[in-house]
């Protein structure tokens, strides 16, 4: 299990990520709102701007702060480095 941080002291597991987007397009925006309403949505923003939304392979949405490029870089480099 590979851990990689989301902002704030926050990790996910990074085995589990499907995608992560941004959260500006209308059709990610259908997604959060659906997870909301399931409760299957996690906010990891601690207040702050939802600036990436990541998509799990169970289900869950979770939002984050930090920029979508930022989260698939930190994924990229936990696999160089094994």
């Amino acid at each position: 299990m590979r851990l990689i941080n989301i902002g704030f002291g926050n990790t996910v597991n990074a085995d589990r990520i499907v995608a992560v987007v941004s959260p500006e397009a209308a059709p990610v925006k259908r997604i959060v709102q659906t997870a909301k309403d399931e409760g299957t949505a996690i906010d990891a923003t601690c207040g702050r701007k939802t600036r990436s939304v990541i998509v799990c392979d169970s289900g869950h949405v979770i939002l984050s702060a930090l920029q979508p490029d930022t989260i698939a870089g930190k994924t990229t480099e936990d696999q160089e480095n094994e």
